[in-house]
């Protein structure tokens, strides 16, 4: 924009990437924290984590459970709305899957309550004084002498 005629000198280009400069500043220390890594690492540990607990439900639990009630797989549990006739496929509410999810995520509940139980009793560091440094003891020297007057 020109605003010469009001006397006003106005560079847009310059402005702009000021800006951009400032917002690309901001997201670098944005990420440079130590919570946003943090938080990384902790979804990138989770994904990995669903895997193990998913393998464990559907290769472990769930064939106990269905033995348990009968041989049963949770997953064939549906409600058929419109069963399937010709080239149209049945159409069905499959509740075995969310209950087969649900039982996934107390299992997950479970494993991550039991977890953090362990690590809340684990003992902890107890940080240590910093030594007083030879300027702070010779002050301390002087004023255990100034008292002692």
């Amino acid at each position: 924009m020109d605003y010469s005629s009001l006397g006003i000198k106005y560079n847009d280009s310059s402005v702009e990437e000021d800006k951009m400069k400032t917002l690309i500043n901001e997201f670098k220390q944005f990420v440079a924290r130590g919570n946003v890594i943090d938080l990384a690492v902790g979804v990138i540990m989770g994904a990995a984590f669903t895997a193990i607990v998913n393998s464990l439900v559907n290769g472990v639990v769930m064939p106990l459970v269905g033995y348990a009630i009968g041989g049963v797989n949770f997953t064939d549990f549906k409600i058929i709305l419109s069963p399937a006739s010709g080239d149209i496929p049945e159409v069905a509410i499959l509740y075995g899957g969310f209950i087969q999810q649900t039982i996934n995520f107390f299992i997950v509940a479970l494993v991550v309550f039991v977890i953090l139980k362990t690590l809340n009793k684990l003992p902890r560091k107890k940080e240590e004084a910093p030594k007083p440094s030879a300027e702070e003891l010779l002050l301390t020297e002087i004023r255990d002498v100034l008292k002692s007057k």
